[in-house]
């Protein structure tokens, strides 16, 4: 339960500028802290807590930063609260959802605020520190854990790091270690490299690593991590955080902010429904939150109303469990064998073909949110999405309960938002720059309306097996686009391997990694190579270019292999002699639409069915008339 919450800060935000019908808003700052039971039934799952200190109540504390922004009036807001987990400490809602510029992970001016969409919504918005380990500067949101001990004995477990430089967090100089190593003795450590998951690892001399201090190791100098090779440390880890910590904590939040006299004061009134969002690992970690049960509070209440995972695939989180790692992330190259992809992975019961367990993410009581899972073209390709709507050997489309909705954004590459460019970065192909946020921003509502007024949102828009759209990587049918790279394989998921051993003398051999035994599907695209299922929004209706979610690494990156959640932007030529000079097979642009009134008309007619259908908003869609009207590839 949460004891208190210390304010730090209230401040206006955006000079008191108002937001809609919920008028000015205010910046809420402080620190919460709270305690837990250890023997208390909602709490008895969380790893290592029964090692841990306890208070003079028997209880196990933990404190983390807590952020608002609220109505200045109380009475204007819509008496409902948006939760936002963040990811890797950062809040995401703003640079997402409303359009906003990258990196600001506290809002304070109109321009933080991009076009203010989650504002204009009237919720009181919540962020909490999840992670013990996420970055703190800037603005970070980090959960403070206790060490959980043996005993008052140090606990000691030989764990498994990988790094990859040149890929999610740019060129690595030192490779920084999940947790402190019990001795910086080489003798007690192994590095290993190797280009590909495939590969055999090699084992690095000695001479050619060194630790800088116990929570960081580099190569000699002269000698630089290879782009996109496999790294991996195996070394004694000590002091594993209370990582699970972090599922109490966000209940015991939300919880106090919806019941108690004093969460009630800092909201402003009382919320009548929590909504929570996720994005990318926040997704993942909502998809655990359900999973593991603390979606209902300590005092039996459900925490959550809605939930809108986006981007999360079929994964959760790498938290709740000794010297867990939750920045990991599983893809087709990277992070392979760690406990993210566990079944039960959809929404409907079903049973697991490898351990015969019988399951669903959902647990079928009044625990369960009304849920919408949101993916994108790369999530079916690195993530196994279509396991959350086919069972787990893609053998057969099953069906969701009425309580969840699953969609694709089709041609849309994870993490796209507004303003993405083109770039090829490390991949062989452009990266795909299509903005999935219309959707999102609709789906958004949606949930809002089905938790407050049982307004049902739109049916699951998938790729299925009945209608032939959900297919093996390679029957795709792409067509062959000269000077395209395209990708023909999958991320292949596999059962969660070993990533923490006894402790024992000497090196450990190589983690030891689960056979395959799930199997993922993807869209099935047109002649262009555009995705035929899912919703899709006027880019992908009306196209002028062919857009995935997959890319393939170039040199010196290990070539062929999926670039990490990137997608692919392939334009068409303008005109008929450039498409017969190119030998693209796809139509050009001047052939498609007899200039920029036809396109645009074609434009406008998608935009509306979608909004008819509910899946997009109409100032998006008015937004999306006007871009084309002044698109530069269409004639006059």
């Amino acid at each position: 339960m949460l004891l208190s919450i210390d304010i730090e800060a209230v401040d206006p935000l955006a000079d008191r500028a108002p937001f809609g019908q919920a008028g000015p808003y205010e910046r809420v700052t402080g620190t919460a802290h709270g305690e837990v039971d250890p023997d208390h039934p909602a709490n008895r799952g969380i790893a290592l807590l029964a090692q841990a200190p306890r208070n003079t109540r028997g209880r196990v504390e933990y404190s983390t930063g807590i952020y608002l922004l609220r109505p200045a009036d109380p009475a204007r807001g819509s008496g409902r609260l948006l939760y936002e987990v963040n990811n890797r400490g950062r809040k995401m809602l703003f640079s997402t959802l409303a359009d906003a510029p990258a990196g600001i992970n506290d809002p304070r001016t109109l321009a933080d605020l991009g076009n203010a969409f989650p504002l204009t919504l009237g919720h009181v918005l919540v962020w909490s520190g999840w992670d013990p380990d996420a970055p703190r500067a800037k603005g970070g949101l980090a959960l403070d854990a206790p060490v959980a001990t043996d005993e008052g004995r140090p606990i000691v477990r030989r764990v498994r790091d990988e790094f990859v430089s040149g890929t999610r967090i740019g060129v690595l100089e030192a490779f920084r270690l999940s947790h402190q190593a019990a001795s910086q003795a080489q003798d007690r450590a192994r590095l290993t490299v190797r280009e590909r998951e495939a590969d055999a690892p090699q084992e690095m001399p000695g001479a050619d690593w060194s630790f800088v201090d116990a929570r960081s190791i580099r190569l000699r100098e002269g000698l630089v991590a290879r782009p996109g090779f496999l790294y991996e440390f195996h070394y004694d880890a000590i002091h594993p955080k209370v990582q699970g910590l972090g599922f109490a904590a966000t209940r015991d939040v939300v919880s106090h902010l919806r019941h108690h006299a004093g969460g009630i004061a800092l909201t402003g009134r009382p919320m009548s429904h929590a909504l929570a969002i996720g994005i990318s690992q926040a997704g993942r970690y909502l998809r655990d939150h359900i999973g593991q049960g603390f979606n209902r509070d300590e005092e039996g209440r459900r925490v959550f109303d809605g939930v809108l995972s986006h981007i999360a695939g079929v994964g959760r989180v790498f938290l709740n469990a000794p010297f867990a790692q939750p920045a990991r992330t599983c893809t087709q190259h990277e992070d392979h064998a760690y406990p993210e992809n566990a079944f039960p992975f959809s929404a409907a019961t079903l049973t697991d073909p490898l351990t015969g367990q019988t399951s669903a993410l959902l647990r079928g009581d009044d625990s369960d949110p009304r849920l919408i899972e949101i993916n994108t073209s790369t999530e079916y390709w690195q993530k196994g999405a279509s396991l959350l709507h086919t069972d787990p050997l893609g053998q057969r489309d099953v069906a969701l309960p009425d309580t969840a909705r699953v969609y694709l954004i089709a041609g849309t590459q994870h993490g796209g938002r507004a303003g993405m460019t083109a770039d090829p970065g490390p991949a062989v192909n452009p990266r795909n720059p299509h903005n999935p946020m219309p959707a999102v921003r609709a789906l958004l509502v949606a949930l809002d309306a089905w938790v407050v007024r049982g307004e049902a949102p739109p049916p699951s828009r998938v790729p299925t097996l009945a209608d032939g759209t959900l297919v093996a990587a390679d029957q795709t049918g792409f067509p062959a686009i000269p000077g395209a790279a395209i990708a023909r394989i999958v991320n292949r998921l596999s059962p969660p391997g070993d990533w923490v051993e006894p402790a024992r003398s000497g090196t450990t051999d190589p983690v030891t990694r689960g056979a395959d035994a799930y199997r993922p599907l993807v869209c099935k695209v047109d002649a262009d190579g555009n995705e035929v299922a899912g919703i899709r929004l006027p880019d992908i209706a009306v196209p002028l270019a062919t857009f995935t979610g997959w890319n393939v690494y170039k040199a010196p990156y290990p070539e062929g292999e999926l670039a990490d959640r990137d997608g692919s932007f392939l334009a068409f030529a303008a005109d008929e002699a450039a498409r017969r000079t190119a030998g693209d097979p796809r139509a050009a642009i001047a052939q498609r639409y007899a200039g920029r009134d036809d396109y645009v008309a074609r434009v406008r007619q998608a935009a509306q069915w979608l909004v008819r259908e509910r899946l997009m908003l109409e100032r998006d869609a008015d937004a999306c008339v006007e871009r084309a009207r002044g698109d530069p590839r269409l004639n006059p």
